[in-house]
């Protein structure tokens, strides 16, 4: 995830200690998890649905910390009434990680989009070598140095150990659907390009939006290209699918799942916009002279990552890069080796 300037962005209160429910709206409280990565926590919205139950929103990812939490508020916070259902907003392992562990030790229903479901299951139980390979060529066609193809290969598939296996069966969630929650009704708005079928939640009674990942209030998520998808444009499905938010009350207040909640959905919207403009102009400036993914993404981003954080930074810069191909203001002229070059086009702007 890169820094977006948090303009006009206004907190509804400072962060909440990690693993301590508090309330942010009636029947609606915010839990801050550990994560063990550069960025340190996640949110998960408990929904209290009178004598129904409970209704989670996320989980955190599997570690001892974030379990040791849960196990607390089951023999605690939520030990009076039932969890009846949870529901995991997209597939990555901060969001999905323990649903799985929980929906089985408590016997609860399970709800998920369909593509975040099949994801999450499909990445949790492949043990292919086929998904190294993937990653291989994806590395190479980028002009990463052999030394950290080799690293990256070596750590296969590491989705499958930051969750528990998503369960069998689900209940569908799709855009437009309802559910009542915390006493109040909640239609299904879909977010794209940080995940392909993400779950947010609109109240139009409330005006509260559950916004997942879709629209932080200080950083921009990652809207990135992965192995398995190498020609794929998830930069225009992610501001495709921005406008919509648009559209709702500029009084709206986001419950995001990273940070705090805040006022100043529109500005927000627009600051997320405007930082990939920019980002575009950025990676078009960087191919004036044919360059592969890996020398774009020095101009991008100027400072050095993990293993971890190399393969976003990769990504993203993969998907501004795909962005401007599909709009015709690149082209890919050739190779360095196994590497693409990529290079501003004449044409660019028809």
């Amino acid at each position: 995830m890169s820094s977006a300037a948090p303009t006009a962005v206004r907190y509804l209160s400072p962060p909440v200690p990690l693993g301590e429910p508090v309330a942010v709206a009636p029947g609606i409280f915010w839990l801050r998890l550990p994560l063990p990565f550069a960025l340190d926590h996640v949110n998960v919205w408990l929904m209290d649905d009178g004598d129904a139950g409970w209704t989670l929103i996320d989980a955190g990812v599997r570690d001892e910390r974030s379990i040791a939490i849960w196990q607390g508020l089951l023999d605690g916070f939520l030990a009076e009434k039932p969890i009846r259902r949870i529901i995991a907003t997209h597939f990555h392992p901060d969001h999905v990680g323990l649903c799985g562990w929980l929906a089985e030790r408590l016997d609860t229903a399970f709800f998920a989009s369909r593509t975040e479901w099949l994801q999450a299951r499909l990445l949790a139980i492949d043990t292919s070598e086929g998904y190294a390979r993937a990653g291989r060529s994806f590395d190479e066609a980028a002009g990463l140095p052999a030394e950290q193809i080799a690293l990256r290969f070596e750590r296969g598939n590491r989705y499958r150990h930051n969750v528990s296996v998503p369960p069998p069966a689900y209940t569908r969630l799709a855009a437009g659907d309802t559910l009542v929650m915390a006493g109040s009704r909640w239609q299904v708005m879909i977010g794209e390009g940080h995940s392909p079928e993400m779950l947010t939640f609109w109240s139009a009674e409330r005006e509260i939006l559950i916004a997942a990942d879709q629209i932080l209030p200080r950083i921009s998520p990652v809207v990135a290209v992965w192995p398995p998808t190498p020609d794929a444009d998830p930069l225009a499905e992610f501001l495709g699918s921005l406008q919509h938010y648009l559209e709702l009350p500029a009084t709206t207040l986001v419950l995001p799942s990273h940070d705090a909640p805040y006022h100043g959905l529109h500005e927000r919207v627009q600051a997320l916009v405007q930082h990939h403009e920019q980002r575009l102009d950025l990676t078009l400036r960087a191919c004036a002279e044919p360059a592969t993914v890996v020398e774009v993404m020095g101009k991008l981003f100027r400072r050095k990552f993990d293993l971890h954080q190399l393969g976003f930074a990769l990504g993203e810069t993969m998907a501004h890069i795909n962005h401007l191909l599909a709009r015709r203001h690149l082209a890919v002229v050739g190779r360095r080796g196994t590497a693409r070059l990529f290079q501003a086009s004449e044409d660019r702007g028809l």
